[in-house]
Protein backbone atom coordinates (compact mmCIF):
# COMPACT_ATOMS: atom_id res chain seq x y z
CA UNK A 1 0.00 0.00 0.00
CA UNK A 2 1.42 3.39 -0.90
CA UNK A 3 2.03 5.97 1.82
CA UNK A 4 -0.60 8.31 0.41
CA UNK A 5 -3.28 5.64 0.90
CA UNK A 6 -2.45 5.00 4.56
CA UNK A 7 -4.89 6.96 6.77
CA UNK A 8 -3.26 9.18 9.35
CA UNK A 9 -4.01 8.11 12.91
CA UNK A 10 -4.18 10.76 15.61
CA UNK A 11 -2.35 10.44 18.92
CA UNK A 12 0.15 7.80 17.81
CA UNK A 13 3.63 7.80 16.30
CA UNK A 14 4.64 6.44 12.90
CA UNK A 15 4.82 2.91 14.33
CA UNK A 16 1.36 3.11 15.86
CA UNK A 17 2.46 3.56 19.49
CA UNK A 18 0.59 6.01 21.69
CA UNK A 19 2.46 9.31 22.02
CA UNK A 20 4.36 9.94 25.24
CA UNK A 21 4.51 13.15 27.25
CA UNK A 22 8.18 13.84 26.49
CA UNK A 23 10.81 15.58 28.61
CA UNK A 24 10.88 19.11 27.23
CA UNK A 25 11.94 21.89 29.64
CA UNK A 26 9.23 23.05 32.02
CA UNK A 27 7.54 26.33 31.18
CA UNK A 28 9.23 29.17 33.01
CA UNK A 29 6.04 30.25 34.78
CA UNK A 30 5.71 26.89 36.53
CA UNK A 31 9.31 26.08 37.43
CA UNK A 32 9.19 27.68 40.89
CA UNK A 33 5.93 25.89 41.66
CA UNK A 34 7.35 22.48 40.74
CA UNK A 35 10.52 23.19 42.74
CA UNK A 36 8.44 24.18 45.78
CA UNK A 37 6.34 21.02 45.51
CA UNK A 38 9.44 18.83 45.36
CA UNK A 39 11.05 20.64 48.28
CA UNK A 40 7.94 20.29 50.46
CA UNK A 41 7.31 16.63 49.67
CA UNK A 42 10.89 15.42 49.91
CA UNK A 43 11.75 17.39 53.04
CA UNK A 44 8.81 15.94 54.96
CA UNK A 45 7.98 12.58 53.36
CA UNK A 46 11.07 11.29 51.53
CA UNK A 47 10.94 8.12 53.65
CA UNK A 48 7.46 7.36 52.31
CA UNK A 49 7.73 8.39 48.65
CA UNK A 50 9.32 6.12 46.05
CA UNK A 51 8.96 8.51 43.09
CA UNK A 52 7.15 11.66 41.95
CA UNK A 53 5.76 12.31 38.45
CA UNK A 54 4.21 15.23 36.62
CA UNK A 55 1.28 14.64 34.30
CA UNK A 56 -1.24 16.86 32.56
CA UNK A 57 -0.66 20.26 30.99
CA UNK A 58 2.40 21.21 33.08
CA UNK A 59 4.09 17.94 32.10
CA UNK A 60 3.23 18.48 28.42
CA UNK A 61 4.38 22.10 28.44
CA UNK A 62 1.05 23.64 27.41
CA UNK A 63 -0.22 24.86 30.79
CA UNK A 64 -1.91 28.26 30.99
CA UNK A 65 -1.27 30.43 34.05
CA UNK A 66 -4.29 30.76 36.38
CA UNK A 67 -6.28 28.27 34.24
CA UNK A 68 -4.37 24.97 34.46
CA UNK A 69 -3.92 22.49 37.31
CA UNK A 70 -0.71 21.02 38.64
CA UNK A 71 -1.18 17.25 38.52
CA UNK A 72 1.24 14.87 40.21
CA UNK A 73 1.39 11.13 40.64
CA UNK A 74 3.04 10.00 43.88
CA UNK A 75 4.14 6.39 44.15
CA UNK A 76 4.56 5.45 47.81
CA UNK A 77 6.60 2.59 49.21
CA UNK A 78 3.61 1.61 51.35
CA UNK A 79 0.20 2.94 52.30
CA UNK A 80 0.40 6.25 54.15
CA UNK A 81 -0.42 6.28 57.84
CA UNK A 82 -3.22 8.60 59.02
CA UNK A 83 -0.59 11.11 60.14
CA UNK A 84 1.21 10.93 56.79
CA UNK A 85 -2.08 11.32 54.90
CA UNK A 86 -2.75 14.49 56.88
CA UNK A 87 0.76 15.70 56.02
CA UNK A 88 0.12 15.15 52.32
CA UNK A 89 -3.19 17.01 52.53
CA UNK A 90 -1.56 19.86 54.42
CA UNK A 91 1.29 20.15 51.93
CA UNK A 92 -1.12 20.21 49.02
CA UNK A 93 -3.34 22.86 50.61
CA UNK A 94 -0.42 25.10 51.58
CA UNK A 95 1.14 24.91 48.12
CA UNK A 96 -2.17 25.58 46.42
CA UNK A 97 -2.74 28.67 48.55
CA UNK A 98 0.78 29.93 47.82
CA UNK A 99 0.66 29.44 44.05
CA UNK A 100 -2.21 31.22 42.24
CA UNK A 101 -0.60 30.36 38.88
CA UNK A 102 -2.59 27.09 39.01
CA UNK A 103 -6.27 26.52 39.72
CA UNK A 104 -5.53 23.59 41.99
CA UNK A 105 -2.93 20.98 42.86
CA UNK A 106 -3.78 17.29 42.74
CA UNK A 107 -1.88 14.31 44.14
CA UNK A 108 -2.77 10.99 42.48
CA UNK A 109 -1.37 8.35 44.84
CA UNK A 110 -0.32 4.77 44.11
CA UNK A 111 1.39 2.12 46.24
CA UNK A 112 4.55 0.54 44.80
CA UNK A 113 3.46 -3.13 45.02
CA UNK A 114 0.17 -2.25 43.29
CA UNK A 115 1.83 -0.13 40.62
CA UNK A 116 4.32 -2.84 39.68
CA UNK A 117 1.90 -5.79 39.86
CA UNK A 118 1.46 -7.77 36.64
CA UNK A 119 -2.28 -7.05 36.70
CA UNK A 120 -1.60 -3.30 36.61
CA UNK A 121 0.17 -3.31 33.25
CA UNK A 122 -2.68 -1.70 31.30
CA UNK A 123 -3.45 0.79 34.06
CA UNK A 124 -0.39 1.92 35.96
CA UNK A 125 2.08 0.70 33.34
CA UNK A 126 0.36 2.59 30.55
CA UNK A 127 -0.19 5.64 32.76
CA UNK A 128 3.44 6.02 33.82
CA UNK A 129 4.88 5.19 30.40
CA UNK A 130 2.73 7.53 28.36
CA UNK A 131 1.37 10.30 30.60
CA UNK A 132 3.98 10.89 33.28
CA UNK A 133 7.45 12.36 33.51
CA UNK A 134 9.51 11.48 36.57
CA UNK A 135 10.83 14.49 38.50
CA UNK A 136 12.10 12.69 41.61
CA UNK A 137 13.08 9.16 42.57
CA UNK A 138 13.52 6.02 40.47
CA UNK A 139 11.53 6.27 37.22
CA UNK A 140 9.18 3.28 37.04
CA UNK A 141 8.13 4.17 33.49
CA UNK A 142 11.39 2.69 32.19
CA UNK A 143 10.12 -0.77 33.17
CA UNK A 144 7.39 -0.70 30.55
CA UNK A 145 7.41 -0.96 26.77
CA UNK A 146 5.40 1.48 24.66
CA UNK A 147 1.71 0.70 24.29
CA UNK A 148 -0.51 0.69 21.22
CA UNK A 149 -4.17 1.80 21.38
CA UNK A 150 -6.56 -0.77 22.79
CA UNK A 151 -9.90 -0.89 24.50
CA UNK A 152 -8.26 -2.94 27.26
CA UNK A 153 -6.23 0.11 28.29
CA UNK A 154 -9.30 2.36 28.24
CA UNK A 155 -11.15 -0.06 30.50
CA UNK A 156 -8.20 -0.50 32.85
CA UNK A 157 -7.58 3.21 33.43
CA UNK A 158 -11.29 3.80 34.00
CA UNK A 159 -11.98 0.81 36.23
CA UNK A 160 -12.87 3.17 39.09
CA UNK A 161 -15.26 5.29 37.01
CA UNK A 162 -18.56 4.63 38.75
CA UNK A 163 -17.10 4.70 42.26
CA UNK A 164 -15.39 7.98 41.37
CA UNK A 165 -18.64 9.48 40.07
CA UNK A 166 -20.44 8.49 43.28
CA UNK A 167 -17.64 10.10 45.29
CA UNK A 168 -17.80 13.32 43.26
CA UNK A 169 -21.57 13.51 43.74
CA UNK A 170 -21.26 13.05 47.50
CA UNK A 171 -18.52 15.66 47.78
CA UNK A 172 -20.38 18.18 45.61
CA UNK A 173 -23.57 17.76 47.62
CA UNK A 174 -21.79 18.20 50.96
CA UNK A 175 -19.32 20.96 50.04
CA UNK A 176 -20.15 24.43 51.31
CA UNK A 177 -17.42 26.42 49.58
CA UNK A 178 -18.35 27.58 46.07
CA UNK A 179 -14.76 27.39 44.85
CA UNK A 180 -14.47 23.81 46.05
CA UNK A 181 -17.77 22.90 44.36
CA UNK A 182 -16.58 24.34 41.04
CA UNK A 183 -13.29 22.48 41.28
CA UNK A 184 -15.09 19.21 41.99
CA UNK A 185 -17.48 19.71 39.09
CA UNK A 186 -14.60 20.56 36.79
CA UNK A 187 -12.67 17.44 37.82
CA UNK A 188 -15.73 15.18 37.54
CA UNK A 189 -16.56 16.48 34.06
CA UNK A 190 -13.00 15.95 32.85
CA UNK A 191 -12.91 12.38 34.16
CA UNK A 192 -16.30 11.59 32.63
CA UNK A 193 -15.30 12.90 29.20
CA UNK A 194 -12.09 10.85 29.25
CA UNK A 195 -14.06 7.80 30.33
CA UNK A 196 -16.04 7.82 27.08
CA UNK A 197 -12.98 6.09 25.65
CA UNK A 198 -14.26 2.83 27.18
CA UNK A 199 -16.73 2.67 24.28
CA UNK A 200 -14.01 2.81 21.64
CA UNK A 201 -14.10 0.06 18.99
CA UNK A 202 -11.38 -2.57 19.23
CA UNK A 203 -10.05 -1.73 15.77
CA UNK A 204 -9.59 2.02 16.39
CA UNK A 205 -5.86 2.75 15.93
CA UNK A 206 -6.00 6.39 17.09
CA UNK A 207 -5.72 7.63 20.68
CA UNK A 208 -7.14 10.85 22.18
CA UNK A 209 -4.68 13.39 23.57
CA UNK A 210 -6.99 16.18 24.78
CA UNK A 211 -10.52 16.57 26.13
CA UNK A 212 -11.62 17.80 22.72
CA UNK A 213 -10.10 14.66 21.15
CA UNK A 214 -12.05 12.45 23.54
CA UNK A 215 -15.25 14.35 22.79
CA UNK A 216 -14.75 14.26 19.01
CA UNK A 217 -13.98 10.54 18.92
CA UNK A 218 -17.02 9.81 21.07
CA UNK A 219 -19.35 11.99 18.98
CA UNK A 220 -18.21 10.30 15.78
CA UNK A 221 -20.00 7.21 17.08
CA UNK A 222 -22.72 8.80 19.23
CA UNK A 223 -23.71 12.10 17.60
CA UNK A 224 -27.03 12.13 19.46
CA UNK A 225 -25.07 12.69 22.70
CA UNK A 226 -23.71 16.06 21.56
CA UNK A 227 -25.73 18.06 24.09
CA UNK A 228 -24.37 16.03 27.01
CA UNK A 229 -20.77 16.15 25.84
CA UNK A 230 -20.91 19.89 25.17
CA UNK A 231 -22.39 20.43 28.62
CA UNK A 232 -19.54 18.55 30.29
CA UNK A 233 -16.92 20.25 28.12
CA UNK A 234 -18.29 23.55 29.39
CA UNK A 235 -18.18 22.29 32.99
CA UNK A 236 -14.63 21.02 32.46
CA UNK A 237 -13.58 24.54 31.52
CA UNK A 238 -14.92 25.85 34.84
CA UNK A 239 -18.27 27.21 33.69
CA UNK A 240 -20.74 27.85 36.51
CA UNK A 241 -23.98 25.91 36.77
CA UNK A 242 -26.42 24.90 39.48
CA UNK A 243 -24.96 21.99 41.42
CA UNK A 244 -28.31 20.17 41.39
CA UNK A 245 -28.42 20.23 37.58
CA UNK A 246 -24.82 19.09 37.33
CA UNK A 247 -25.33 16.14 39.67
CA UNK A 248 -28.44 15.01 37.80
CA UNK A 249 -26.66 15.16 34.45
CA UNK A 250 -23.54 13.49 35.82
CA UNK A 251 -25.54 10.57 37.17
CA UNK A 252 -27.57 10.30 33.98
CA UNK A 253 -24.54 10.22 31.70
CA UNK A 254 -22.63 7.79 33.92
CA UNK A 255 -25.64 5.45 33.89
CA UNK A 256 -25.86 5.75 30.11
CA UNK A 257 -22.19 4.80 29.80
CA UNK A 258 -22.74 1.77 32.03
CA UNK A 259 -25.64 0.59 29.88
CA UNK A 260 -23.55 0.76 26.68
CA UNK A 261 -20.85 -1.57 27.94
Amino acid sequence: MSEMNVPKQDGVDELGYILTVGHQPLQQGFQVLVADVLAALTSQLAHLIHSIYLYGSVARGDAVASRSDLDLTLVLHRAASPHESRQLASIRSALQAAHPEVVKIDFDVGILPDVTAAGSLNSWGYWLRHHCRCIWGSDLATRFDLFKPSRAIALAVNNDLYEAMDSYVERIETASNRTEIQQLKRAAARKLIRATNILRPDDDLSWPQSLDNYADLFLNRYPAMADSINYFLSAASGAHDASEDFVLRLRSFANWLRMQQ
